[in-house]
């Protein structure tokens, strides 16, 4: 996940994923090197973090992780029946 350092967003998806039992989070921080911003925009191509991963798949920020949860479609991603 593309994060920074204060991010209510990404606050908030850790926590969605916490309730669903990951807690390891591979945290990578935009706001401590510039080349890490912008290879997150041009991987993502877009400029707001989180940036969430769930594997190779671009789930993209807390709304869509928040979404996929929602129409049922965020525990198969992650491997919870």
């Amino acid at each position: 996940m593309y994060t920074s350092a204060y991010c209510p967003y990404c606050s908030n998806a850790e926590k969605l994923l916490s309730k669903k039992g990951i807690t390891q989070i591979e945290k990578i921080r935009v706001d401590e090197d510039s080349a890490i911003l912008k290879e997150m925009i041009e991987k993502t191509g877009r400029r707001t973090v989180p940036q969430i991963y769930i594997g190779d798949y671009h789930v993209g920020g807390f709304d869509d992780l928040r979404s996929l949860d929602l129409q049922g479609k965020l525990d198969p991603l992650l491997g919870i029946s």
